[in-house]
């Protein structure tokens, strides 16, 4: 497995590629990975011929009171686990070297980051969009994969292939979960035995929501006040938001006739944690 540091040298690593004809899939990390990340890698693995995989904890993104510091890293770690997939390629830039002096360019998706984290981490997208755009550039992907866990992060690059006119297949890839059903992060190593136990409300509080909406029930109103009584009930977690809304646009909705998100962004301790579902609606009886 190939460690490259450098974008130029990642750049003429994927025109070598490219010319001699091979598919490079590309999984962006910011590193301290976990079978949600692995899952994408065997799935990249599996629909190209060349894998790549970033590592880099973009410090664009986090704003001035988030864990840019504390955030979890374990270069050697991450590599054992991408040899055994096996990864190709590592991509493991500095921040200078993707950001350099003067830097001032920036990509930015409107109006499909005012909502959700959107509204709760200002530059936040702007900062991934850019990074997500430069990495394209650097590594020249066939297929990129995301996780839906991320899905506003995953909607917004959505938006920015197709506005920009990248030539580059995203592919979503599905949460993966804990057994006990707390979707995987590597943010979960933050919490302590309390915390994780209080945080398991927020994937129980999606499946009320679901349930609501098997019975019958159209209203979106009614599904978030479903998964309220179980995050309440939860004591210990800090609800930053939980929104209904259209699974594409990310716009609130009132009747439910298409397919929805129902989105949890919760604080257990001084930990964030994200979680969401997709929820279709059945069909109409018949007349």
């Amino acid at each position: 497995m190939e460690i490259i540091r450098e974008a130029g040298q990642m750049q003429r690593w994927a025109e070598t590629a490219r010319l001699a004809g091979e598919k490079i899939a590309c999984v962006p990390t910011m590193g301290y990975l976990h079978e949600g990340h692995l899952s994408l890698m065997r799935e990249g693995r599996r629909r190209a011929s060349r894998l790549v995989v970033s590592v880099f904890v973009n410090p664009t993104q986090f704003g001035p009171s988030e864990d840019l510091n504390s955030y979890p890293r374990d270069f050697d770690r991450d590599c054992a686990l991408m040899e055994a997939i096996p990864v190709d390629t590592v991509f493991a830039p500095q921040p200078a070297d993707l950001y350099p002096p003067g830097f001032q360019t920036w990509v930015e998706a409107a109006e499909i980051t005012r909502g959700l984290c959107g509204a709760y981490r200002p530059g936040h997208f702007r900062a991934v969009a850019t990074v997500v755009a430069k990495l394209f550039n650097i590594i020249k992907p066939h297929v990129a994969l995301f996780g839906e866990k991320d899905y506003q992060q995953l909607r917004t690059i959505e938006q920015m292939v197709r506005d920009l006119n990248f030539d580059v297949e995203i592919v979503a890839m599905p949460i993966v979960r804990e057994a006990d059903g707390l979707a995987m992060s590597s943010r979960n190593a933050y919490l302590s035995p309390e915390q994780r136990a209080s945080a398991l409300a927020i994937s129980r509080a999606l499946r009320a929501a679901g349930q609501k909406l098997a019975q019958g029930v159209r209203r979106a109103q009614e599904l978030r006040e479903a998964a309220r009584v179980v995050l309440d009930a939860a004591g210990e977690l800090n609800v930053q938001y939980l929104e209904v809304v259209d699974a594409q646009t990310l716009e609130p909705i009132g009747l439910i006739e298409a397919p929805v998100l129902v989105a949890i962004a919760a604080w257990a301790g001084r930990t964030r944690l994200i979680d969401n579902c997709v929820l279709v609606p059945p069909p109409a009886p018949t007349p």
